[in-house]
């Protein structure tokens, strides 16, 4: 895993890039919070949809909305980057859109609309 820091619009936000699943559950993805708050300060994070498991994409496992929920609470806003036009559940796709509505979580294409997406945005 690398973690870049990136300053956009006077907001820090962590750029996390990995080829290996880094959230496989509730306590890894708080084990990477923790990390990436220790050692960059940030509280805007951009992820690669490859560092999640492919049970997250599945909501009937209740995996994503229970690590979703600790960014949340743990005042952690997350921009998640990739293709996520492979995935067919409409369900899903109802979920991603919510999410992008919000000011928290956001499904994006690609760093440049996550970078902009996350700096613009207030607390």
């Amino acid at each position: 895993m690398k973690i870049n820091k990136i300053i956009e619009n006077g907001v820090e936000i962590a750029l996390i890039e990995s080829d290996e699943r880094l959230v496989t559950d509730t306590q890894s993805a708080l084990d990477l919070m923790a990390t990436i708050r220790y050692e960059t300060g940030c509280d805007r994070f951009i992820l690669p949809k490859t560092a999640l498991s492919e049970e997250f994409f599945d909501l009937k496992t209740g995996l994503a909305g229970e690590i979703l929920q600790k960014f949340i609470n743990y005042y952690v806003k997350l921009a998640i980057v990739g293709d996520f036009s492979v995935h067919t559940s409409k369900s899903l796709k109802d979920f991603i859109y919510e999410c992008n509505k919000g000011k928290d979580i956001f499904f994006l294409p690609d760093e440049k609309q996550a970078i902009e997406r996350l700096s613009t945005i207030t607390r």
